[in-house]
């Protein structure tokens, strides 16, 4: 949210030099008298611009007062846990990332020169999913390619869910948002027609405050869940790929295991 209120509080104060900025051009035209006003205005521009970001930070908190606390406080809420694991999310994904072709590479050249413990301390020197899944499949290499085939498939699953944790929260916090501003709009609505009824006539004063509560709550429910689909997606799409690369890197090293046994 911090970086929402610096965002908008820069946009502020763009809009206001641009603003200060025409006012200076058009007062070049004048007598000189109006050129030492303009002179004196722009030197109280630097604190005339704090007022206006202060300005926009007060504008946010009181749409976030209009909205309603009660509604809008967990729609917050929903934004800064889908955030964090997001964030947590992407920082373990990217650390599980590895160059499967050099680590295969280091395997085989091991293999060759001291053999499976050889192999296996490759494994252990080198971190993320895939040399988690070829440390078992070197661990069971003895008895014979199909039970390494068998047990790097089921490691593989273990370090897919792995890999899957915590994209069950944050499709909920995407699932939740919109129902939270949906219901604060309901619930303005409500409002609005109990205003009506009770004044007995149909005021535009009336019916604002509470239809106002019902914009506000949606569009604050639908912009977290378009910015937390967009990691969400992201977080998708890199796990696909380190799967599809697991994948791929284990029918290489069975082959591997294939010719190390034919050597023998």
């Amino acid at each position: 949210m911090k970086k929402i209120f610096a965002m908008f509080a820069v946009i502020g104060m763009l809009s206001f030099a641009s603003t200060a900025f025409a006012q200076t051009d058009s007062a070049k035209t004048d007598t000189a008298a109006t050129t030492q006003v303009d002179t004196a205005a722009a030197g109280d521009q630097a604190p005339a611009a704090a007022e206006a970001e202060t300005a926009v930070h007060q504008q946010i908190k009181t749409k976030f007062i209009e909205g309603g606390p009660l509604y809008m406080a967990p729609i917050l809420l929903c934004l800064i846990f889908g955030l964090a694991i997001a964030i947590e999310r992407i920082i373990y994904l990217n650390m599980a990332t590895t160059n499967t072709k050099k680590l295969l590479q280091g395997i085989e050249d091991a293999l060759n020169q001291g053999g499976v413990e050889a192999a296996k301390e490759v494994c252990r020197n080198t971190r993320g999913p895939v040399a988690s899944i070829f440390y078992q499949g070197l661990d069971r290499s003895s008895e014979g390619v199909e039970v390494v085939e068998k047990s790097v498939v089921s490691y593989g699953g273990v370090q897919m869910s792995q890999m899957e944790s915590g994209l069950t929260w944050i499709s909920l916090f995407i699932a939740i948002a919109p129902m939270l501003g949906f219901l604060g709009t309901v619930v303005g609505m409500i409002v609005a027609f109990d205003n009506i009824e009770k004044a007995g006539d149909i005021d535009p004063t009336l019916v604002a405050g509470g239809i106002k509560i019902a914009l506000i709550t949606t569009v604050t429910g639908l912009i977290v869940a378009m910015i937390l689909q967009v990691f969400y997606n992201y977080l998708v799409s890199k796990i696909d790929s380190l799967v599809m690369d697991m994948e791929d890197a284990s029918i290489s090293l069975i082959d591997i295991l294939v010719k190390y046994n034919l050597k023998k």
